[in-house]
């Protein structure tokens, strides 16, 4: 399994949740724009879009359910596997 999330920045979050529900486990989520130009990293950014891509950001890392890297390509692309339920 594979999905592939780019699409409205601001639905991020829900679309993280909905493709980890149907992800089988060792399924690869790919979650592009990670980086939003810059705007993740600047604290004076704080737009609907940049606080959902933070959010995203914030659950992968602390997400016990996959493995997940970030790959400095292009605007930021995370993967993450799905380890568990």
């Amino acid at each position: 399994d594979m999905a592939f999330i780019d699409a409205d920045k601001r639905n991020y979050p829900a679309y993280y949740e909905r493709c980890l529900t149907l992800l089988r486990e060792g399924g690869v989520l790919l979650i592009d724009n990670m980086f939003w130009d810059g705007a993740v990293a600047d604290p004076s950014r704080n737009d609907p879009q940049t606080r959902a891509i933070r959010a995203v950001a914030d659950r992968l890392h602390g997400d016990a359910r996959v493995d997940m890297a970030l790959l400095p390509i292009a605007d930021g692309l995370a993967i993450a596997r799905k380890i568990a339920s």
